[in-house]
């Protein structure tokens, strides 16, 4: 049922395809420029005043500063074993320790159809944009490197991890520029495609950030898990209101953007809604599940949200997480704030 969620978005936003498929702006793509500058006075000034140094909670490597403990790994250096940890266990636990050095991030971005839906005035296309163009800028500008892999339908680009704001300015043209889709056959999402390819490019333990709608085809969770078993591995789920449910609009038609099929739906039907309501609380449910087997942590981006807000959330609850291991009790002001961030389980501290 869920497939029937992306309904057709306004006009402009979806342009006629170019015939072989020439580079054209994608749906909500903006001048990269403009869009920086306006993200880096709404948004990156306000987050330098309540994060003051926190950015490097976003970034973990082999520093000096213990940052967390988890469970040992295939990849893992086994000098970083904590041996009192493991005895207490009965598993094999290694430290994680905070990087004071440079590192790389990797923007994993899924582009696919299903990302040009918005039931209000932002797509999921253009949180996704926002959310690369301020976390890119906030770990450039503090000496780390940056890249992406775009894909949409299959990966199209690889992008190589560079510092500077010249760089982000690219990364953000190349997502709002990308070839344009042939109509001739429909798309079919297959993100477990751009998970393994970013299992074969990227080498040296990193940040990955897999930012998706997660409407995909199964066989994603695997190889999820095995990213998260060698680098540190974020998931940011972008969705929208009317993917849970459906508002008393009377007749509408919806249309899958991926594969271009339509339906006619009567949500004056009471049933009807609380029949899709139910399953979209299924698919969160299994959604959740699924990424909580991958041991990645969850971010949450609405389309009607707002970024800083939560990339200030997200970054308090990690910076936490030492002290939850420990023991101790999230702070009621994180507790009021913890919708939209889901946290992986760590072992308690001796």
């Amino acid at each position: 049922m869920l497939r029937w969620l992306r309904r057709p978005p306004p006009p402009h936003a979806v342009p006629n395809p170019p015939p072989g498929g020439i580079a054209q702006p994608s749906p909500g793509g903006a001048d990269p420029e403009a869009l920086l500058r306006r993200l880096e006075w709404t948004v990156l000034r306000r987050l330098d005043g309540v994060l003051q140094g926190s950015v490097r909670t976003l970034m973990r490597g082999s520093g000096m500063d213990l940052a967390d403990l988890r469970e040992y790994q295939l990849h893992d250096d086994v000098r970083h074993i904590d041996w009192n940890v493991t005895a207490r266990l009965q598993t094999p636990h290694v430290r994680v320790y905070t990087e004071d050095r440079e590192m790389a991030a990797w923007f994993l971005l899924d582009l696919s159809p299903s990302v040009d839906f918005g039931s209000g005035p932002r797509l999921k296309r253009q949180v996704l944009a926002e959310f690369v163009a301020v976390l890119a800028r906030l770990l450039t500008r503090h000496g780390n490197r940056v890249g992406a892999l775009l894909y949409g339908g299959r990966v199209e680009q690889v992008i190589a991890a560079r510092a500077g704001r010249r760089h982000v300015l690219h990364l953000l043209h190349a997502i709002g520029h990308r070839p344009g889709p042939t109509p001739s056959e429909p798309v079919t999402t297959r993100l477990a495609e751009l998970l393994r390819a970013a299992g074969h490019l990227v080498h040296r333990r990193s940040t990955l950030f897999v930012v998706s709608d997660f409407i995909s085809a199964p066989g994603w969770e695997q190889p999820l898990a095995q990213l998260a078993s060698r680098h540190e591995v974020v998931a940011v789920r972008l969705v929208d209101p009317l993917e849970r449910e459906l508002p008393d609009l009377g007749l509408m038609t919806l249309r899958d953007l991926e594969s271009g099929e339509q339906l006619l739906v009567d949500t004056h039907d009471a049933g009807f809604r609380q029949r899709f309501a139910a399953a979209a609380a299924r698919r969160e449910d299994a959604l959740r599940q699924a990424l909580a087997r991958a041991g990645v942590d969850t971010l949450e981006l609405s389309t009607e949200g707002e970024l800083g807000e939560a990339i200030v959330r997200f970054v308090e609850l990690r910076r936490q997480r030492s002290r939850l291991a420990a023991g101790g009790g999230m702070p009621a002001h994180l507790r009021k704030r913890a919708d939209g961030v889901t946290m992986k389980p760590q072992p308690s501290r001796p």
